[in-house]
């Protein structure tokens, strides 16, 4: 695609992928996608669009349908995603992540449907730039409303992953615009999309440090040790380990608890 005008304000150091993901469902571990719509930015103002389409493997429900209107027919003569995964890797080279809504679903399904594929998408490397989240920040609601919001505009191709994907970019131009606090550069952005608890050891928050010591942090069992729980009801950590927990959490207990690999606690808050 010809080169553009670059987003407002927003200063690139390397080629920015903004992308949706159409799925079977809302489930990263055990859900599929069916429609990836990668529009890369480059920090001349060159836009590349890439599709793709997968066939899941499994049916794809009718409710699901119902919202993005993608049939078992339409994806039966399809690639996998596990044909296809060499060339989705490709399209990510190297580059810093943008979307709506993708620190929450679209990143963790890409992470699964790549470690499936044999492939290890590493994201700790990469900028991360969610209009979700300055959105909810800003103006506490859906990706059709933030496009009027921010646009003027009605989403007519809502739920279609190129269409969403080109939405997004309308959106968080039209919030560089409004905001002009809002930091310009990827880095301090990915940072404003990214601000976490210190005490969260995992990156959803659903364990913490709580006096040098890793607790759960949600459910009937907040404020429970790990450690006391794998010596008193080893059946539930069975069950943290085989659940549709992230996996970046179920890691952590699983090397605290069978390698006695525990991460080094937060240092203490100085105060001054």
């Amino acid at each position: 695609m010809a080169p553009s005008k670059p987003l407002h304000r927003l200063t690139l150091t390397k080629p920015l992928a903004f992308f949706d993901i159409e799925s079977t469902g809302i489930h990263p571990r055990t859900d599929r996608i069916i429609d990836l719509a990668v529009v890369v930015l480059f920090p001349s103002g060159e836009r590349r669009i890439h599709t793709f389409r997968f066939n899941p493997g499994i049916p794809i429900p009718p409710e699901t349908t119902a919202i993005h209107g993608i049939r078992d027919a339409d994806v039966k003569d399809c690639k996998s995603f596990e044909d296809q995964a060499d060339a989705v890797a490709r399209t990510f080279e190297d580059h810093d992540l943008a979307g709506y809504n993708i620190l929450r679903f679209d990143i963790p399904i890409l992470i699964e449907e790549f470690l499936r594929a044999g492939h290890t998408f590493d994201i700790d490397s990469r900028r991360i730039i969610d209009s979700q989240r300055i959105f909810h920040k800003r103006e506490p609601r859906d990706l059709s409303a933030a496009l009027r919001f921010y646009c003027g505009e009605m989403h007519l191709g809502a739920h279609g992953a190129e269409a969403d994907t080109l939405a997004t970019i309308q959106i968080l131009e039209g919030q560089l615009q409004r905001y002009g606090d809002l930091p310009g550069d990827i880095a301090t952005l990915h940072d404003y999309c990214n601000d976490r608890n210190p005490d969260w050891v995992d990156k959803t928050g659903r364990l913490r440090w709580q006096n040098r010591d890793i607790v759960l942090n949600f459910g009937r069992k907040r404020g429970e040790s790990l450690r006391t729980l794998a010596r008193q009801d080893p059946g539930f950590i069975r069950w943290l380990l085989n659940s549709d927990f992230p996996r970046d959490m179920q890691e952590i207990v699983r090397k605290g608890i069978q390698d006695d690999q525990w991460p080094a606690p937060p240092p203490p808050t100085v105060t001054p």
